[in-house]
């Protein structure tokens, strides 16, 4: 004899939702989905990349859920920040799931040293803080805001130009390694020609390079050079963009004295974009927050958190020494030197992580409500 099923109430057909959590990998995704209708957690796999398949899958288990419960379905949708990005996000949104991207790092895992850990385990847990979450139990993990295609894409020229940047500093220092282990200490490769240099050059005894490692040193020339020239390309590009249809931020920015358009175009792009509801918040995006440990009555500081974006919060601390330099007169400067005065070293490195967390706020504020920093000279 079959059953009939039991006919859901109105309170539950208005808060039914369907929870789909993502095992991303390259080869397969695991999509695990706990309907509402069932206390279980049914699990399907799809092909790496088939955005298709799983949309399929996502639709076929809302059809069953909306059958028996005579009713719309809403669908909740998560998955790990990582090599994905935030493509599959903005898919899920045009399909009208609310999707959500969680910081890896936020999800509470089991301390044993031997915990067990599969795929299977980790889709459980994730469903499980997706849940959470949408019972308003937002301290159980922080979730990632993905950015539109257009602010996605802005960032582009400040990343690569950080790598390329990383990439120059590694050939200038193998070349320089490579010759002062020959005696070789004043060959600049970034000054002029450096081909009839290399040439010229001869060992701390008097020798000629060696055929094999001058080969090698031109050829890491070469690619020093090539560095070079795409660093060029990129600035000019970017002066072009500041000249013409530079986003509102960066123009704002550079008014300033001390701010360039490199550190301008990466805060603008890297944090000021996002919508930050106080300062602490603004501190905490870039990973310039206390982090205390307590426990019983032992209570100690462990410095800042470095837990938010380490691009920004490096061209924060490099921003706040030039602004030493170019605004020695603004509150924030004296605020400094009230508390460095003559000291030095240690001290001044300390105080100028405090001070680049404080002109982030203040150039926040000043983007946000239009307060200029305190006594700060804008360019004519």
């Amino acid at each position: 004899m079959e059953i009939a099923p039991t006919p859901a109430t109105p309170a539950a057909r208005q808060s039914a939702t369907l929870f789909v959590a993502l095992e991303l990998s390259r080869a397969k995704w695991l999509v695990g989905l706990h309907s509402p209708v069932a206390d279980k957690i049914s699990r399907r796999t799809v092909t790496g990349g088939d955005a298709a398949a799983l949309l399929a899958v996502i639709d076929e288990a809302r059809r069953r859920v909306r059958a028996q419960l005579g009713g719309e379905v809403a669908v909740a949708a998560c998955y790990e920040a990582g090599y994905d990005g935030f493509w599959l996000h903005r898919l899920l949104l045009a399909h009208g799931i609310a999707s959500h991207v969680v910081d890896p790092a936020s999800l509470l895992v089991n301390r044993r040293a031997r915990r067990r850990k599969t795929d299977a385990i980790d889709l459980a847990g994730l469903l499980r803080t997706l849940m959470a979450w949408h019972r308003g139990e937002r301290q159980v993990c922080s979730m990632v805001r993905g950015p539109g295609p257009e602010e996605e894409d802005r960032r582009r020229r400040g990343r690569e130009r950080e790598r390329l940047i990383k990439e120059r500093v590694q050939h200038l220092g193998r070349i320089k390694g490579l010759l002062m282990a020959q005696g070789v200490r004043d060959f600049q490769p970034t000054r002029g020609p450096w081909r009839d240099r290399l040439d010229a050059l001869r060992t701390g005894d008097g020798r000629p390079l060696p055929s094999c490692l001058k080969a090698e040193i031109a050829r890491e020339c070469r690619r020093l050079a090539l560095v070079d020239e795409m660093l060029a390309e990129l600035e000019r590009e970017r002066d072009a963009e500041r000249e013409g249809t530079a986003p509102g931020q960066v123009a704002l920015l550079t008014k300033l004295r001390g701010v360039g358009p490199t550190s301008a175009h990466l805060l603008a792009g890297e944090v000021f974009h996002r919508d930050f509801a106080n300062r602490r918040q603004v501190a905490g995006y870039l990973g310039l927050e206390p982090s205390p440990w307590q426990s019983g009555k032992v209570e100690r500081e462990q410095g800042i958190s470095k837990a938010g974006n380490r691009r920004a919060r490096r061209v924060a601390i490099e921003l706040a020494w030039l602004w030493l330099q170019y605004q020695p007169d603004s509150r924030l400067s004296r605020w400094f030197q009230d508390r460095v005065g003559a000291a030095k070293g240690r001290v001044r490195r300390i105080l100028v992580v405090a001070l680049a967390r404080k002109l982030v706020v203040a150039l926040w504020r000043y983007l946000d409500a239009g307060v200029v920093p305190e006594g700060a000279l804008t360019r004519a």
